[in-house]
């Protein structure tokens, strides 16, 4: 199967995490970090920086790495890299392949309907308290 390099944001807030809820597989339907592919010629912070601008309308720093993941997609297999991100300035508004965008408090993660192993990832990385 083919292999993907992909990129995804972690940004927080006061005890809050910025997700999109995608629209288009892999997870349609599902909230999951701001973040997609790597073009052609395009470094992972420059191609993060685009992803969360089209996605979520915010500026983003791209930080230090979190943490990686391989996701397997319709005949493809995804290498995602995700970043912790402080967003520097913009107006917060859902675009792209984004169709709702929602600052969503950490101890409620759980009851959202997330990317699978998203919540796992974000575990593992020390960015989620285990609860």
């Amino acid at each position: 199967m083919p292999e993907i390099a992909a990129v995804g944001g972690i940004a927080l807030r006061d005890g809050r995490l910025l997700l999109i809820k995608r629209g288009h597989a892999p997870s349609a339907g599902r909230w999951s970090l701001p973040g997609g592919r790597i073009e052609p010629g395009e470094s992972e912070r420059d191609a993060l920086a685009r992803e969360f601008l089209e996605e979520t309308g915010l500026v983003v720093e791209v930080g230090a790495l979190a943490g990686e993941v391989v996701r397997d997609g319709p005949g493809v297999t995804y290498r995602i890299r995700d970043f912790l991100v402080t967003p520097q300035s913009g107006t917060e508004a859902f675009g792209d392949d984004a169709v709702d965008i929602a600052w969503v408090p950490i101890g409620v993660l759980g009851g959202y309907r997330l990317a699978k192993g998203l919540l796992s990832a974000l575990r593992s990385w020390g960015i989620v308290p285990p609860f």
